[in-house]
């Protein structure tokens, strides 16, 4: 099958989230799986100052009621994936992807629009019927809409899918912000009050919509995890399904992980000590082996489970552990965490950045690692931590749910898990998590060598996609 993969970021090329990840890794999945996948995307001021890519056709023009669209397609051979990049400077040459450190850019409406149309001229330019477009997250939710009222034919056999990444970002707009849809013919059926939900058009004009766990397409179908989509979500429910992410273990694999100042695995873990000691040092804690040490990388976000962990940090300090939390953002949370860790210097570390080093030796370093998410699409962290033989302690949404067996499956647990979203049901799983730390080594062994022989593979949610496209093209 021609496959066309229309996204706004790639890891290895731009990134600034797990979007990225499903970028590179998906699309070279399914090339392994014998599938034809070209990836569309911007192209951003940091991929020309880093890749200066030649122009590969004549310059090309979308028109649009009182508007005229000029831009270049340029193209690389990466990764044995053909990557077309759509070139507009008033659109894309600018410092961020979609804000300028903290002031999201007011145009993204008309940004990803227009980057929607494109991909879509793109694929006409360079002659390339696709069996299927792959859209992901709102900056490409209005491609299905535009396919849908396409007039020239090319499109007349193309499928769509969209994923939904996180339903939490939706793309609401003005629709007067953005001239490049507000004279389309079909638009008012999809203005609210004056604004359009570009996510919401996404899973309306889509073939198939899918999202990133199983567990997760179960809550966006109903009222309290969807974000307000819900009523649109299940009248698609038939066309709507979860495939689980997977891990790039070449990156997060403790066997050979440069960042670690010795590997190990999960027949010998005797060497993971050494990175909990080089943890403990490097985020200025006393070196204490036998202390059980919970670490915590992440966005510091409301979702991430900071309004349950702040009010019981004075509880679990008076429990023989150390913590350790690494991340960026909401600047009251980072000022909290700054004035605990001053008052608990031997217990509790906070370091506000983020570094690959130091998310890998959180990873490595802990006994326990923390993400009791309001909300997590699929997550990430704990299957790193499920392959650190770091055991993960989770709240049971979305892809956590998916990945994480909780220690009461006494042959099977691979973690902590609860359900309640309140700070005494959080403190009470973290105790119980201590408890099994303390009581029995042999049998938390096992549960850490469970874990890091858990596997979650591209190659396993590859071939779900590709039966997926298989099913609406043929």
């Amino acid at each position: 099958m021609n496959i066309v993969f229309a996204i706004s970021e790639v890891e290895e090329l731009v990134k600034t989230g797990g979007l990225a990840d499903v970028g590179k890794a998906l699309p070279s999945a399914l090339h392994a799986l014998g599938e034809s996948v070209t990836i569309v995307m911007p192209y951003y001021k940091v991929l020309a100052e880093q890749y200066n890519l030649p122009s590969i056709t004549e310059q090309q023009t979308l028109f649009t009621e009182g508007q005229v669209y000029q831009f270049d397609i340029r193209y690389m051979q990466w990764n044995n994936l053909a990557v077309y990049f759509v070139d507009s400077p008033d659109h894309f040459m600018r410092d961020g992807l979609y804000s300028n450190a903290y002031e999201v850019y007011e145009d993204n409406g008309e940004r990803f629009s227009f980057f929607s149309g494109a991909v879509l001229q793109t694929l006409k330019a360079i002659d390339k019927k696709p069996d299927v477009i792959h859209c992901h997250d709102w900056h490409t939710a209005m491609l299905p809409f535009l396919l849908t009222h396409d007039r020239s034919g090319f499109f007349d056999y193309c499928k769509t899918v969209f994923t939904i990444h996180n339903a939490a970002f939706q793309g609401v707009h003005k629709l007067e912000d953005i001239p490049f849809l507000r004279h389309h013919p079909s638009i008012l059926a999809q203005v609210h009050g004056g604004y359009i939900n570009m996510l919401q058009s996404g899973i309306e004009y889509a073939t198939k919509v899918t999202t990133v766990s199983p567990n997760y397409a179960r809550e966006l179908l109903t009222d309290l995890g969807s974000h307000g989509l819900h009523e649109r979500l299940v009248s698609r429910s038939s066309d709507l399904s979860g495939i689980l992410n997977g891990c790039d273990y070449t990156q997060w694999n403790p066997e050979t992980d440069p960042y670690l100042p010795r590997n190990y695995s999960a027949s010998n873990l005797h060497a993971k000590q050494s990175c909990k000691e080089a943890l403990q040092t490097k985020s200025g804690l006393p070196v204490k082996l036998s202390v059980p040490l919970i670490g915590m990388v992440c966005r510091l976000t409301e979702q991430k489970g900071f309004g349950y962990i702040l009010p019981i940090l004075d509880e679990l300090v008076k429990h023989n552990l150390q913590m350790v939390i690494v991340g960026t953002g909401d600047p009251k949370v980072c000022m909290d965490l700054g004035e605990f860790a001053q008052q608990h210097p031997n217990q509790f570390a906070f370091i506000n950045g983020f570094s690959s080093e130091h998310a890998h030796l959180v990873e490595a370093g802990a006994d326990f690692f923390l993400m009791p998410s309001q909300f997590e699409p699929c997550g990430l962290n704990q299957m790193y931590s499920l392959a650190y033989g770091t055991i993960p302690i989770v709240r049971s949404v979305g892809g956590l749910k998916d990945t994480v067996i909780d220690h009461s499956h006494c042959d099977k647990g691979t973690g902590f898990v609860f359900d309640e979203p309140t700070a005494e049901a959080l403190l009470a799983c973290i105790r119980r998590a201590l408890l099994s730390y303390y009581e029995d080594t042999a049998k938390f062994r096992e549960m850490q060598v469970r874990g890091m022989n858990t596997r979650f593979t591209w190659e396993t949610s590859a071939k779900q996609y590709q039966q997926l496209y298989d099913k609406i093209v043929h």
